[in-house]
């Protein structure tokens, strides 16, 4: 009897991992990370997304100084997540395809014969983590892993405060109301993951793992659906 392919796993990677400020870092993580992916792709099929993170937010920044539209904001952050996808994937090498897919549509096409794929955004008003979701639910995955530059999702920010609480587990009602009472839609904010995202997933019953991606053994675990240190999402908190 043929053995079952294992269902997709999606990661959505913080732009803020991929781009410190320290280019010794930076290096040194890409590298690393991509050493993980290229592990868990040979074993299941694999789709990431990476994040514009500080570097989109400052082009933003200036954009909107110069008078850009939202669309137009968007665009440009767009531009830096497919930069940081394109490094990923030319680090990982074949059969990662070297030009970052731009839709949902080529994402599913290009796991057909590869994995990991390596993606950033796809169009105005979807972030990175809202892609990872939508190509989640076209794909069936079995989860969708965000790693972030904290080891979860907080009651607060927990570098400005301190007493924040980790939630090891939520439902998606009380994302969402975290999401809409943190965020208000705009380019280039930074948030646990997006208003597309947690509607998409809650939708389609994917369960998000939300873990430090500093920690490649962790995220590791993460990816592979064992036990590990993070925020667990589903349809209902226990």
């Amino acid at each position: 009897m043929p053995r079952t392919r294992p269902a997709p796993i999606v990661l959505s990677v913080g732009g803020s991992l991929l781009r410190s400020g320290d280019p010794a870092r930076d290096g040194a993580y890409f590298a690393a990370l991509a050493t993980l992916l290229g592990r868990v792709g040979r074993q299941r099929p694999l789709v990431v997304t990476t994040g514009g993170g500080q570097t989109a937010r400052e082009y933003i920044g200036l954009g909107r100084r110069l008078g850009l539209t939202e669309v137009e904001l968007d665009e440009l952050g767009i531009e830096v997540t497919r930069l940081h996808a394109r490094l990923l994937a030319a680090r990982l090498g074949p059969p990662t395809p070297a030009h970052p897919p731009a839709s949902v549509r080529e994402v599913v096409a290009a796991l057909a014969h590869a994995s990991p794929v390596i993606l950033g955004g796809t169009e105005p008003g979807h972030t990175t983590d809202g892609v990872a979701a939508l190509v989640a639910a076209r794909l069936r995955a079995e989860a969708v892993v965000n790693a972030t530059d904290v080891d979860g999702i907080y009651s607060a920010d927990p570098r400005h405060r301190p007493a924040a609480r980790r939630f090891d587990r939520l439902d998606w009602e009380q994302l969402r109301a975290m999401v809409v009472r943190d965020t208000s839609g705009g380019a280039g904010q930074h948030f646990p993951f997006d208003r597309l995202g947690v509607e998409t997933l809650d939708r389609a019953g994917i369960p998000l793992r939300v873990v430090d991606g500093r920690d490649l053994v962790n995220l590791g675990r993460a990816l592979r659906g064992e036990r590990f240190a993070g925020t667990n999402v589903t349809g209902r908190a226990r």
